[in-house]
């Protein structure tokens, strides 16, 4: 949820759709119901997603500790 209120936050998102993704992330059971979201509104999430480079985030080796 913190990575979509970052969209939000950013502008990525509306107001609308931060709700709309945030109701079904919280009403899907697994991951593949999550990928069930209404096209354009996966399309938006792709996007901002893309926009964000968060692809790049999970691209970094783990931190040594």
């Amino acid at each position: 949820m913190q990575t979509l209120d970052e969209m939000l936050a950013l502008h990525l998102l509306t107001a609308d759709q931060h709700a709309e993704i945030s109701a079904w992330v919280a009403q899907a059971k697994t991951p593949e119901a999550i990928m069930q979201m209404r096209p354009a509104l996966w399309r938006r999430l792709e996007l901002a997603s893309v926009l964000m480079d968060f692809d790049a985030d999970l691209m970094q080796p783990p931190m040594q500790v």
